[in-house]
């Protein structure tokens, strides 16, 4: 079974995860309010990116009411914060896995081969690009650009960097995560 963002509302409910995590939204609420915040909207504005980098550091991911949230403490449209999220592929709206793989799908990394291990990973993980595994333990993503362009292709597990992957070391990959 993989998850995508609608399934795992109607997995999970409707419950909200900023209700569900009182220690959570007090972290993120005492970071937003410790922010030199005023009056000024405009300037608010200017914290917005950072403030979802720390709201999805505390969550995992920023649903509709982590969104909101931010929204408010900011005095900004929910609308605005949701189309930051969806601009910047960093962002996710849906829960990940523990193991996080992204795949350099960049130019460097594509013409080496980078559509072969996505492959890969699709076929030993049982999941497409963009979902998450039944379990919860692993998600599949590919990122435009890595900056490591002399190690192509690239591929990312959490904050651990892969260089000169192919297809034959993706299973060792996985393992190394269990």
């Amino acid at each position: 079974m993989t998850t995508t963002g609608t399934e795992c509302c109607n997995r999970c409910g409707n419950d909200s995860i900023i209700k569900m995590n009182p220690d959570k939204k007090q972290e993120l609420e005492n970071y937003i309010d410790g922010l030199s915040l005023g009056e000024n909207v405009d300037r608010n504005r200017g914290f917005l990116i950072q403030c979802l980098h720390k709201a999805q550091g505390v969550f995992g991911y920023l649903p509709e009411d982590v969104q909101r949230f931010v929204a408010d403490k900011l005095g900004l449209h929910l609308s605005e914060v949701f189309g930051v999220i969806s601009f910047y592929s960093y962002f996710t709206i849906v829960p990940q896995g523990k193991y996080k793989i992204n795949v350099c799908t960049g130019t460097a990394c594509f013409v080496k081969g980078a559509d072969g291990i996505v492959g890969e990973f699709e076929r030993f993980l049982n999941i497409s690009m963009g979902e998450t595994t039944g379990d919860m333990k692993f998600s599949l993503g590919g990122l435009r650009c890595v900056g490591a362009c002399s190690l192509a292709p690239v591929v990312m597990v959490n904050d651990k960097v892969y260089g000169n992957v192919t297809p034959r070391k993706v299973p060792g990959i996985i393992e190394e995560c269990k």
